[in-house]
């Protein structure tokens, strides 16, 4: 099982982030299946790694084996979505950004890739660029976005991924966050929304 995440695909995002320059091509990193954190368990923020902030995007199942997938038949390759967290160490990321290295360990501790219980795609609307989401953090909402915004939509980003590795059965896609993203602290209770369905719920520790 792989865990591929999308970064930059929203523009109010890389605005927050003073991302100027546009990517011809989806910006793709990946995180090992030890980030994974699922079924409510809680999430333990690493003390040694600076501020741990929140990415809250939609989460999209691969459902059948395949590579050099064309755009056309890309939505026949995933079933379900949900919300996840994507949890980012920002000052290792920026420190690494800055010396031109490589920031995955910013994105792949332990832990950092929170998501919730998935919805069949037909359940959640049918469209996958139509999907209201937003997350709360202690029954406030601090980040609001709708998959209509991505920069490259959820088929783009398959046939590009698929051109380089296959893609197989329950492999999980982090599609993107929008603009809201914020540090996390013990204690806080986070609950993740596709439309007004709860399907992420647990707390830092």
């Amino acid at each position: 099982m792989k865990i591929i995440a999308v970064g930059m695909n929203y523009a109010t995002h890389n605005q927050e982030m003073k991302h100027t320059e546009a990517n011809a091509d989806p910006v793709i990193f990946l995180k090992p299946d030890s980030a994974l954190l699922t079924g409510g368990k809680p999430f333990f923020v690493p003390d040694f790694l600076g501020a741990i902030h929140y990415e809250t995007e939609v989460v999209v199942r691969i459902s059948r084996l395949g590579r050099h997938i064309a755009p056309r038949f890309a939505h026949r390759y995933y079933d379900a979505v949900t919300v996840g967290i994507d949890f980012t160490a920002r000052e290792l990321q920026s420190r690494l950004r800055a010396e031109g290295k490589p920031w995955e360990l910013s994105k792949g501790f332990d832990g950092s890739a929170a998501i919730g219980t998935f919805v069949p795609l037909a359940e959640a609307g049918g469209d996958v660029q139509a999907l209201d989401f937003h997350l709360d953090i202690d029954g406030r909402e601090v980040q609001h976005g709708n998959s209509a915004d991505m920069l490259f939509t959820v088929d783009r980003i398959i046939a590009y991924v698929s051109r380089f590795m296959t893609l197989k059965m329950g492999d999980l896609l982090f599609t993107g966050t929008p603009a809201g993203v914020g540090a996390v602290a013990p204690e806080q209770h986070l609950q993740g929304y596709l439309g007004e369905t709860k399907v992420l719920d647990f707390y830092c520790k």
